[in-house]
């Protein structure tokens, strides 16, 4: 005899061995901390309070390559530059997304947006991103996957 079809099409069917666990959880994506110890962080719970919204949308955004986390001592902890007042800064999520695109990775996306450029307006690419340069940003980030 086969086990139970779920009829709904999605998930485990009642009476199967299955049923009942929770699955297709995704992860939120985590950089290796590599960031200066002198580089100011947020917890989740922080960055909540400081645009107004709940520390799980919060973890969304970091799913969803907004913003980019670090675990230390097991705490998910995200740059304070990254954040304004109302989420990510303008240009950061299109600059994650350019540099993913790239084959970076968190860790090496999290390298780069600190790296020293003196060619560029604020020295390294996040702090280009608060002082508005985000279009030499996302160009320098597109002109890397070639």
């Amino acid at each position: 005899m086969s086990a139970p079809v779920a009829v709904w099409g999605k998930g485990p069917a009642p009476g199967s061995s299955d049923y009942g666990k929770v699955g297709g959880v995704s992860a939120i994506p985590v950089a290796d901390d590599v960031l200066d110890p002198d580089v100011p962080v947020l917890t989740v719970a922080e960055v909540a309070s400081r645009i107004g919204q709940s520390e799980n949308k919060v973890r969304q955004m970091l799913r969803d390559g907004h913003l980019i986390a670090v675990r230390r001592s097991g705490e998910l902890l995200v740059p304070a530059d990254f954040v304004g007042t109302e989420g990510a800064i303008k240009g950061l999520p299109g600059t994650i997304t350019v540099l993913s695109d790239a084959g970076f990775n968190r860790t090496e996306m999290l390298r780069w947006l600190y790296s020293e450029d003196e060619s560029l307006p604020g020295v390294t690419p996040v702090n280009a991103l608060r002082t508005s340069h985000g279009t030499e940003v996302k160009r320098r980030a597109q002109a890397m996957a070639f």
